[in-house]
């Protein structure tokens, strides 16, 4: 079918089995990076703007600001500049270079703030942005607060339960802003749900309480200081892990060298405590990761050498542990709802 306007193509990710366990355990990647500006984020972006055209906050030839550390603002710069808005985006010197980069590809203006060796600044970011609305009678579209973002991850559960059906027994995703794990889980979770969710965080989050420390997966995680956004909602995370940085991008390192597929850092930690559940699920669970954007916009950081060893992030042991788990057990395959219906 031919399409009109770049954002009619969000969505339809595909999934991809990684692994079958010895006991028929199953890790499925739910792989976002294949949407718009590759990644997740691109879904919430647009349901934000259009729930704020509909309500009418946002007019024709408006202007959008928003603290993003990079996705997010990728998607909302895509959408602007489909739509005629103007944006900009609040950022610090966390961001990987490749998404600012992006979002000025797309028209964006980007406001920095905090130090260079600071890392990131998400209570600057926000006061900022807040600051450019109330002066500037600017749309903040306040991701971490706005409901449309969780309401934008609907269709990526219908997704699943269309290929899925409700074997779905574990979810594993980046917990963030709260939108896309809490998001797609409220959507697949009913009375009779068999379903577990499974929250991931970097190490030093506050997200699940404990003292905050530095940490370089971008795009998810509440620094110290930071405020939890409204859209984590933890009645629905059953179990809330958090990952190191070796862990998450030893991971994103190996699959790209073992299984031709990149993706980016804090993916990497889903996939790694993914992996790690399936190890201790009962026998045939069906564990799905969602994978919230490519290995691209990280050449600099996750996939360089000397970024690494500079910050110490080689961890040998993580490699062992990710041979051992993905070693080949059988030539199993998950079979989808259609399939299902095709041998009825």
């Amino acid at each position: 079918m031919i399409k009109t306007h770049i954002s009619e193509l969000i969505g339809g990710s595909p999934l991809l089995q990684l692994c079958v366990t010895a006991n028929g355990s199953c890790v499925l990647l739910k792989l976002e990076q294949f949407n718009p500006t590759g990644t997740a984020k691109i879904r919430m972006a647009r349901q934000m703007i259009d729930e704020a055209e509909a309500s009418g906050q946002l007019k024709p030839g408006g202007w959008i600001v928003e603290s993003t550390s990079g996705n997010t603002g990728l998607g909302l710069a895509l959408i602007a500049a489909e739509r005629g808005y103007r944006f900009t985006a609040v950022v610090d010197h966390h961001s990987s270079p490749d998404k600012l980069r992006g979002m000025q590809a797309y028209g964006a203006q980007l406001v920095r703030v905090g130090e260079p060796d600071a890392g990131l600044a998400t209570a600057d970011r926000d006061a900022t942005a807040g600051r450019i609305a109330q002066e500037q009678g600017a749309y903040w579209t306040q991701q971490h607060h706005n409901p449309a973002n969780a309401n934008g991850y609907r269709a990526l559960a219908e997704e699943l339960r269309a290929e899925l059906g409700d074997e779905i027994h574990y979810l594993v995703g980046a917990v963030g802003t709260g939108g896309s794990l809490c998001g797609t889980a409220r959507a697949l979770k009913h009375p009779a749900s068999v379903l577990q969710v499974i929250g991931v965080e970097p190490c030093g989050s506050v997200i699940f309480g404990g003292p905050g420390a530095p940490y370089h997966q971008s795009g998810t995680g509440t620094p110290e200081g930071a405020e939890i956004g409204a859209l984590v909602d933890y009645e629905l995370i059953d179990q809330g892990l958090t990952v190191s940085d070796s862990q998450a991008f030893e991971t994103a390192r190996y699959l790209a060298r073992h299984h031709g597929l990149l993706v980016g850092g804090s993916a990497g930690g889903v996939i790694y405590q993914a992996l790690r559940q399936a190890q201790r699920a009962p026998a045939h669970s069906v564990i799905v990761a969602l994978v919230c954007d490519g290995g691209e916009k990280y050449l600099e950081t996750v996939f360089n050498d000397e970024w690494m060893a500079a910050h110490q992030l080689f961890a040998p042991q993580v490699s062992r542990e990710l041979a051992q788990w993905l070693a080949p057990a059988s030539p199993t395959r998950v079979a989808t709802e259609n399939e299902k219906a095709a041998e009825r």
